[in-house]
């Protein structure tokens, strides 16, 4: 049996450079012809956080736009929008069924939230909606639906797919062996952290975009937060926001080359432009695609529409073999 490797992405923002890094680019390198790939817009897991529904629209292109830019092939992968299966959901509540609210206590989103509110003298439960808090069941169902063998992640979501793992063992015990358990492709190497030094986020308003113009890129280059070392006085790696992005970028003999610099003093000034420059040009090309495929009016609609036809018939299938299982089905 092919791997078959799912990774989908959130809609709530402009594309960045974390997203680029920690899920883009490692999952296209995993795609082959040895693999089944799935690619997915995360449009509902997007309502838990944003209300605007333009900011949702505009992220949902963005973020197409920059897969399809960065290289991914929608005529051998499997290339849609969350919200065009509506199978996804109806497996959620299912599983919503099988899953242990006390494993959903545990979720790491879930309890910092209720963290921050009690240091804070409010009520644990301020501010937290039910998406937010069955959250890691809605995920297993994107990845329980297509029976994904691997899914990439980050560091933050390897507990949720800990959890997609429970829940699918919970209910092939109760039941039937349905799922296929899915194993996490930990993207340690790609925890990108942003301007000020926590991990790059749309929440924290501290990315660098992904696809902008230069003058955007410099610019957002030039806002990541430094010490106040002068130039000539002897700089540490370790720790260094700016440094870590470059590694991510530059060749061995470019990062070799700038932690040299960094013992000889380099100025905060020339290693952003040092940062721009390595950066720049891996993203030049991509970018340049982005602007044209933008001009693409209807290019969107045909992908999603031709994605669903493809893959929501295996949603259904799946489906429909679980409502036997669960007794929802026909009277015989």
């Amino acid at each position: 049996m092919k791997k078959r490797i799912l990774t989908g992405i959130t809609t709530t923002g402009t594309p960045h450079i974390g997203n680029y890094l920690g899920a883009i680019k490692p999952a296209l390198e995993l795609s082959g012809p040895e693999t089944e790939s799935y690619f997915f817009l995360a449009d509902y897991h997007a309502l838990i956080k944003q209300t605007d529904p333009a900011l949702i629209q505009s992220s949902v292109k963005d973020i197409a736009l920059a897969w399809l830019a960065s290289g991914l092939d929608t005529e051998h992968s499997n290339f849609y929008r969350q919200s065009d299966i509506p199978e996804v959901h109806e497996l959620t509540w299912v599983l919503t069924c099988s899953a242990a609210k006390g494993l959903l206590n545990r979720a790491h989103a879930y309890k910092a939230v209720v963290a921050d509110n009690i240091s804070n003298d409010a009520d644990e439960d301020k501010a937290i909606n039910m998406g937010l808090f069955s959250y890691p069941v809605l995920m297993a169902a994107d990845i329980l639906i297509f029976n994904a063998t691997h899914v990439p992640v980050g560091p933050d979501q390897a507990q949720h797919l800990e959890m997609a793992r429970d829940i699918a063992g919970k209910f092939n015990h109760t039941y039937k062996n349905t799922f296929v358990l899915p194993e996490a492709l930990i993207q340690n190497e790609v925890s990108v952290l942003g301007l000020d030094g926590r991990k790059m986020s749309k929440s924290y308003n501290n990315i660098i975009p992904f696809l902008c113009t230069e003058k955007a890129l410099q610019k957002a280059i030039s806002r990541i937060i430094t010490n106040s070392l002068e130039p000539g006085q002897a700089k540490d790696t370790e720790d260094c926001n700016l440094f870590q992005l470059y590694s991510l970028f530059a060749s061995k003999d470019q990062v070799a080359s700038m932690q040299e610099a960094y013992v000889n003093g380099i100025g905060w000034g020339d290693a952003k432009k040092e940062l721009f420059a390595v950066i720049n040009k891996e993203i030049a090309p991509i970018r340049e695609k982005y602007f044209e495929l933008s001009k693409q009016p209807d290019l969107l609609n045909d992908l999603f529409a031709d994605g669903a036809k493809k893959v929501r018939p295996q949603a259904q299938q799946l489906v429909s073999q679980v409502r036997e299982l669960v007794g929802i089905s026909k009277i015989v």
